[in-house]
């Protein structure tokens, strides 16, 4: 609950603003991805085949694909989060349509030549 005593204030051009910065982040990581996979597959094993190398090598290799991993998570979770977004703006806007539709229904229903039902 909020100072104010509101549970929930949320505001529609807030997720409308927010949800297409989470897309644009997610773009961003996964082009980070795709270059950092890029370039270190380039490189192939620059650290060498001596006894540093292999100890190093044997560390890292299997880190590097735990952490590209780790990364393609991280840009479906932006992109989940920015797609939730959206839903639920749209949810917001149609719940909003829905309820002002039933008041100006009430109203129109209640509305009675000489002012009294």
């Amino acid at each position: 609950m909020g100072d104010d005593g509101r549970v929930l204030d949320i505001k529609t051009a807030d997720l409308k603003l927010s949800a297409p910065v989470f897309h644009e982040q997610a773009k961003n990581l996964s082009t980070a991805l795709t270059n950092l996979v890029t370039a270190l597959d380039g490189f192939g094993k620059p650290w060498g085949d001596d006894e540093q190398g292999s100890t190093f090598g044997g560390s890292y290799e299997p880190q590097q694909k735990a952490i590209e991993r780790a990364a393609g998570i991280l840009v479906l979770g932006l992109t989940s989060i920015h797609e939730a977004m959206v839903d639920m703006s749209d949810g917001h806007v149609d719940n909003d349509e829905l309820i002002a539709g039933m008041f100006t229904k009430l109203k129109a229903q209640g509305d009675h030549p000489g002012g009294a039902r």
